[in-house]
């Protein structure tokens, strides 16, 4: 049921994706982490729908991680991606190429590959205030210096780190969520007694901001790959440090183990780079906070009229 709940979550964080990025796309230059950008998305009602869908997503997630853990939820939440790309086949008219289709056989047979060999378990233990602060800080001082060296160099460079802080973040916020979901199991009425209620609401409003600006920073091949990656890869290492999740270590497992992770990161980064995840942000990537063509106009030009002769 787990794995369930978390494919649910997959499907419904594609569709937000889709539809804030496209809620963001047009947003003016200069608005990248600025509250402007925030003003201009909650003005547009495609943005409130992906912002609708973005609960929904919370929802399954957390249902997954009352019984999961995270080790087992959040590397699933990497078939968001092949979900999104057949979202976009659909939402744009287009065939699914082979670029598509081979990515998305890697990407979701690399992660059965991975969650088969390592059998995560554990992920019981009840982390201590100390173990919870040093893990926040170290999370959160790296994530800020991603945000701070996405100040400088090319439009991808900044997409791609603005997607990274914004995935830390979210791993963040999904070992609060996981905590959540045992304080509400042992006393519904306190929840609002224990700080880690107020933690996940902080860190997942930081995370849903740096991923907007990673939409509107730069081409999303970059802000893509860089959520679907770095978010699992953290959220394992949070999972292990704090609730004592456990991986199989064995040799045999653990070949089978890198072999899957690195096949199913080689299908998020074709997919990511796959021409219907690109049309989403536009077809020139480049021009960051120029008027783009709209959902209709992306594969659909006309024909360029020939110059009149003089």
């Amino acid at each position: 049921m787990v794995y369930v709940l978390a494919v649910g979550a997959a499907f419904a964080n594609a569709l937000t994706t889709l539809l804030q990025r496209l809620g963001v796309e047009q947003a003016p230059a200069g608005s990248t982490m600025r509250v402007a950008l925030i003003s201009y998305a909650v003005r547009r009602p495609v943005w409130l729908a992906g912002f609708a869908v973005m609960v929904a997503a919370f929802v399954l997630q957390a249902s997954a991680l009352s019984i999961g853990t995270l080790t087992e939820v959040q590397p699933t939440l990497t078939a968001e991606l092949p979900l999104l790309v057949v979202l976009l086949a659909v939402w744009f008219h287009r065939l699914v190429s082979w670029h598509e289709w081979f990515g998305a056989f890697a990407a979701a047979g690399g992660l059965a590959a991975f969650l088969a060999a390592a059998a995560p378990g554990g992920g019981t233990a009840i982390p201590g205030l100390d173990t919870w602060l040093i893990t926040s800080l170290a999370v959160l001082a790296v994530a800020a210096a991603a945000v701070l060296g996405s100040r400088w160099g090319s439009p991808a460079r900044q997409a791609g780190l603005l997607g990274a802080a914004a995935a830390l973040l979210f791993a963040l916020t999904a070992a609060f969520t996981k905590q959540v979901t045992v304080d509400v199991s042992q006393r519904w009425s306190g929840l609002f007694t224990h700080w880690h209620v107020y933690a996940m609401a902080v860190s997942g409003l930081l995370a849903v901001f740096v991923a907007q600006s990673s939409f509107h920073a730069g081409p999303v091949t970059a802000s893509q790959t860089a959520l679907v990656l770095v978010d699992p890869l953290a959220s394992i290492a949070i999972g292990i440090n704090l609730f004592g999740d456990r991986l199989a270590a064995d040799p045999g497992r653990l070949v089978v183990e890198v072999l899957g992770a690195l096949l199913a990161a080689s299908g998020v980064v074709l997919l990511a780079r796959s021409r219907l995840v690109a049309a989403v942000h536009g077809t020139d990537e480049t021009s960051v906070g120029r008027v783009r063509p709209n959902r209709g106009e992306l594969y659909h030009q006309p024909p360029t009229a020939p110059p009149v002769a003089g």
